[in-house]
């Protein structure tokens, strides 16, 4: 029997109930011979059959109003607990619910969330074996990473450099006052080396060690901003808390860090960029911002190689990634890992 018809029943059968009880109760006080004078009693100025019926449907609204309130309060702790799910807190759902639906439904949730537990501790326990198997790795690493910038400096900082070369040759061979027409080119190939510069900047990132190298998340982090701030034009501020975590986890944080930063310096012409780290209610949250073009996230690509790297490295760790972009507002990238407590991890 579905809850929907569980109530009306109940409610229905708890107004014929008592209406039937009223009933019963007056033919009891009153003698037998008075109980047909039932139709001439009034009460408060209203019929006594008319007033037991509407008492007994008060009743049962009132019931069904109480236990309506009672599972709504049940309904909202599943929906909590949902959304809990939906974010990665892997919290378990108590189970002390009176009516036999809410009891399966908890029972339910809890499977599930034991079993994202289990595959978050799996996935976070595999990230940090092969943190400690990259380093083992370095130099393959580093070799690999000197190639892939070779090719991009040659495919993006090298034809902009040449652009601005034949930009200048031109300006160099004109003839004649053209004040105006110089200013602009002379505009645009400041411009296009300033944006080589930047594209120099985001590639040599990635020639950053791809392991922290004995330092912690804390110290990698910082080290990377201040060098960035010192190097780019740029108002870069963050606020790293000092977070105890698996290596393995430190490691794909800190590679999303640079390839967001990379990505921020490459595309968005921000002027401002703000990185904040911090662990509350058993997540790491990493989010990077920034006040830059932005893009619009229904018509680019919002499947490019390195959003999808960073993608793939949280959920590896049994993470989230969320990216929030408005043209001429900036952009939002946002990871939340859940960090599962020593008590978890005994179960």
């Amino acid at each position: 029997m579905s809850i929907l018809v569980r109530q009306i029943f109940m409610s229905c059968f708890i107004s014929v109930s008592v209406l039937a009880g009223l009933i019963v109760s007056y033919i009891i006080v009153i003698p037998t011979k008075n109980a047909a004078s039932i139709w001439n009693l009034t009460i408060m100025d209203m019929p006594f059959y008319l007033f037991c019926v509407l008492l007994s449907i008060l009743i049962g609204i009132i019931y069904g109003l109480s236990t309506g309130i009672h599972l709504k309060k049940q309904l909202d702790a599943v929906t909590a607990s949902l959304h809990q799910l939906e974010n990665g807190k892997l919290t378990v759902l108590e189970e002390s619910h009176a009516i036999p639906e809410f009891q399966v439904i908890s029972q339910q949730l809890n499977k599930v969330k034991n079993h994202l537990s289990e595959q978050t501790k799996l996935s976070q326990k595999l990230a940090n074996e092969k943190a400690v198997d990259q380093e083992k790795r370095m130099q393959e690493i580093v070799s690999q990473e000197r190639q892939r910038l070779a090719r991009e400096l040659h495919d993006s900082v090298s034809q902009q450099l040449f652009a601005a070369s034949m930009m200048m040759s031109a300006i160099n061979e004109g003839s004649g006052p053209k004040e105006e027409l110089q200013a602009k080119q002379l505009k645009m190939v400041e411009s296009m080396i300033h944006q080589s510069q930047l594209e120099m900047r985001a590639l040599l990132l990635h020639l950053r060690p791809a392991a922290l190298k004995g330092k912690s998340l804390k110290e990698g982090m910082e080290e990377l901003l201040i060098e960035l701030s010192q190097k780019v034009q740029m108002d870069v501020t963050w606020k790293v808390e000092s977070l105890e975590l698996d290596k393995g986890i430190e490691d794909h944080l800190f590679r999303i860090l640079q390839e967001s930063v990379s990505n921020t310096l490459r595309h968005a012409k921000a002027q401002s960029l703000h990185v904040l780290l911090i662990e509350r209610d058993q997540l790491v949250i990493l989010r990077v911002s920034d006040d830059g073009i932005g893009f619009n996230m229904e018509t680019e690509k919002t499947g490019s190689y390195g959003l999808q790297n960073m993608r793939e490295r949280a959920i590896e760790l049994g993470g989230t990634l969320k990216v929030i972009s408005l043209p001429g507002n900036g952009t939002r990238l946002e990871v939340k890992v859940p960090i599962l407590k020593q008590e978890e991890e005994k179960r």
